[in-house]
């Protein structure tokens, strides 16, 4: 499998301590991605050694985040690792962008948490990342909120030059998820380098932001490198 990295993390499973594995590899190039070295991974590591590291881990975690990249890319490996564990009793997260449903509905039974990137209105996909599929980020919602045993978490990442408060209103008001989290963009490493003169925005313009899509959603987060993840 294409394998990037762990981390040890107290925030990307809420209540949760997880290790969180970068799968490799994503058919998409958003400008403000800053993962570039992940997506691009062409070396293979066994899934055997990616057991063991979880084996390493396992009296530490709670947990275990699969995040990328674009997890379901990899759609076999992605299975095996979840089933795996599922296995040994930890609980399962999965961060995707969305573009796959087909494939989420595959693995969905075996995800307790899973967090979808809605990059933009759906109608604007084409226009801020390339690609139309907005459409195929919106089933993937649905599918996930009919699973019963999944917690679903809708994300954003505020980019001020690409997106505008009224863009994240209208996202907030054509979704339904357990929780809504709206991210501060990072300009370091972007893939698109123009976004690097872009000012990053401050934890006080995204709670102001968070504070106008709240009545839409029983949680909203506000996830910035200052103060970490909060309520807003």
């Amino acid at each position: 499998m294409k394998f990037g990295s762990t981390i040890i993390s107290s925030i990307e499973f809420n209540g949760k301590i997880s290790l969180v594995i970068f799968m490799g590899g994503c058919p998409l190039r958003c400008p403000f991605c800053h993962n570039e070295e992940i997506i691009k991974i062409e070396e293979d590591t066994s899934l055997s050694e990616v057991f063991k590291i979880i084996d390493k881990n396992l009296e530490y975690i709670d947990a275990v985040v699969i995040s990328g990249g674009e997890p379901l890319y990899q759609l076999t490996e992605l299975k095996e690792i979840l089933i795996y564990s599922k296995s040994l009793l930890l609980e399962t997260k999965v961060d995707t962008s969305g573009i796959y449903p087909n494939k989420l509905e595959e693995i969905i039974n075996l995800v307790d948490y899973v967090s979808i990137d809605v990059k933009a209105p759906f109608n604007k996909y084409k226009e801020l990342i390339g690609e139309n599929v907005g459409e195929d980020v919106k089933k993937s919602i649905e599918i996930a909120n009919k699973s019963k045993n999944t917690y679903v978490e809708c994300r954003t990442t505020y980019v001020p030059s690409l997106l505008s408060p009224e863009d994240i209103e209208d996202i907030a008001k054509s979704i339904e998820c357990d929780e809504y989290t709206l991210q501060q963009f990072r300009n370091q490493n972007v893939i698109d380098k123009s976004l690097r003169d872009v000012e990053i925005p401050n934890p006080i313009e995204l709670k102001s932001i968070a504070g106008k899509v709240k009545k839409y959603f029983k949680v909203v987060r506000v996830k910035t490198s200052e103060f970490g993840c909060e309520i807003a």
